[in-house]
């Protein structure tokens, strides 16, 4: 399927712009601190982000690198014309960076040394997040906060744009994942870093009393994913 067959459902649009205006207004709300929205498109179609952007979404999240670069390829008429980019936000093996460094904007996910050479050999000088592991489940990826800054400075060294730090909360009650919320704020504070990408559609008003400045939301925005077959 080419980039040039695949257009935004009008329906969808409308639904996802409707989304979109809540959660904004429930955003403003909250918090006047400027706040950036990934739209995680992460195990829906192609249409399904093309609809997002056509509904105003500019930052686009995936967790898996194929389906990235396949949707990237299919959709690169529609990036460029929005003006959208993406966001890798799942747990990378460092053999897969090759394949996403050309689509890349921002990699929220590097949490080991091996991983950020990786992604300076392919995409020099690429802007990074630093993952903090905030709930210590096996397949998350993260790192120890306390390992946060020899990750930091290493990035650094490799001539890594670091912006800041992303967490993912633990799953449950909502206020479970204050603490590790506060610890990455305070921590980007110490380090300098301006960026925390915390908070997701069940605990997003925790992370923004917390200081986040950019959530990844999903399903909420975009509807349920599909069963993978």
């Amino acid at each position: 399927m080419s980039a040039q067959t695949i257009t935004a459902d009008p329906l969808l649009v409308e639904q996802i712009a409707e989304r979109r205006a809540a959660l904004l207004s429930r955003i403003a709300e909250r918090t006047d601190r400027p706040v950036r929205v990934v739209c995680v498109t992460k195990g829906h179609p192609p249409v399904v982000a093309a609809s997002a952007m056509a509904a105003g979404f500019t930052d686009l999240g995936e967790n898996y690198a194929q389906e990235l670069r396949s949707k990237a390829d299919e959709l690169s008429d529609a990036v460029t014309a929005s003006g959208a980019s993406w966001h890798f936000i799942g747990r990378l093996q460092t053999n897969k960076v090759r394949l996403i460094a050309p689509v890349v904007s921002l990699w929220q996910s590097v949490d080991r040394a091996s991983l950020a050479e990786a992604v300076a050999q392919r995409a020099p000088s690429a802007s990074v997040l630093v993952q903090l592991d905030l709930a210590g489940i096996d397949g998350r990826g993260g790192c120890r906060p306390d390992d946060a800054p020899a990750l930091v400075g290493r990035c650094n060294e490799l001539g890594l744009h670091v912006e800041g730090l992303m967490g993912v909360g633990p799953p449950g009650d909502p206020e479970d994942a204050r603490a590790g919320f506060r610890l990455l704020s305070a921590l980007a504070d110490d380090l300098g870093l301006a960026e925390r990408s915390m908070g997701m559609s069940g605990d997003l008003d925790v992370a923004l009393d917390e200081g986040a400045t950019m959530i990844r939301v999903g399903s909420s925005l975009v509807g349920p994913r599909p069963a993978r077959t």
